[in-house]
């Protein structure tokens, strides 16, 4: 008798933590920095901020710096905690030798109106492929994302138009990652937003640079190694061996994007 009280306590509890995590999971996996703060006040005033309208209403925040003739133009997608001015030191470094910029803020962060979603991510990409794509070729640009930005930065790279696309500690699925951190939760049926890169790499066509660190504490190395199985020619992928979840710019990562990009020009 004891011992069916105690079962069903557990199941009780057990249900009971799988509705929370149904419940307040976007907060788990989005921790916005709303503050907006200005290229200026972050150190970094050859960007302009420019305001993009998406399809759906909201005003998201993005960083222009123009190219120089001849070069191209990054469309970057930032991490699930990160931040425009947390990236100043990485933009600076791109975008000395003339490559252009638009680095996104998405709705929720730095400024940008919204909560976070995955189908509004790929909102706020569409509005920021809008904005480059009426000003520069479509073979000019390219889609550098990381980490959680890997999964707008695919679903972008795969729909629409672009140069080249450039994946760091990118995953096959968020479900993946958390079906690994918590098996004994049934994740895929809980998930609102998935991020299914593994279903839409196989679609790309333009050429394609990974970059992993092997001590990266977040994606585990099995699957981005996964979505480099499934993705087309032509690729590369490039492990940083010593390189963290967010320090592979201290092993040469910017250095290898600018290689990538401009390989057919050297």
């Amino acid at each position: 008798m004891a011992f069916a009280k105690w079962l069903l306590f557990a199941i009780a509890a057990y249900g009971l933590f799988c509705a929370m995590l149904f419940l307040v999971q976007r907060h788990f996996l989005y921790h916005p920095q709303p503050t907006r703060i200005s290229p200026v006040a972050a150190g970094f005033p050859v960007a302009e901020e420019i305001v993009l309208a998406t399809s759906d209403g909201e005003q998201v925040i993005a960083w222009h710096v123009a190219p120089r003739v001849g070069k191209a133009v990054v469309i970057f997608f930032h991490g699930n905690a990160d931040a425009l001015a947390r990236r100043v030191s990485r933009f600076a470094q791109l975008t000395a030798d003339g490559t252009g910029l638009i680095a996104l803020s998405y709705r929720g962060y730095g400024g940008s109106t919204g909560w976070p979603s995955e189908q509004g991510l790929y909102r706020d990409a569409e509005a920021a492929y809008a904005f480059a794509v009426a000003r520069y070729a479509a073979e000019r640009l390219v889609v550098w994302g990381f980490s959680l930005g890997t999964g707008p930065a695919v679903a972008l790279a795969v729909d629409r138009p672009v140069g080249r696309l450039v994946l760091e500690s990118p995953f096959t699925s968020i479900a993946d990652i958390a079906a690994a951190a918590m098996p004994f939760v049934p994740v895929r049926l809980l998930l609102k937003d998935q991020y299914h890169s593994d279903r839409r790499i196989g679609r790309l066509r333009a050429p394609l640079l990974i970059m992993q660190g092997g001590h990266d504490q977040i994606v585990p190395l099995t699957l981005c190694k996964r979505l480099y199985a499934l993705s087309p020619e032509p690729k590369r992928f490039v492990l940083l061996p010593e390189g963290r979840h967010e320090n592979l710019d201290e092993y040469g990562a910017v250095e290898m994007v600018q290689r990538f990009i401009y390989a057919n020009d050297e």
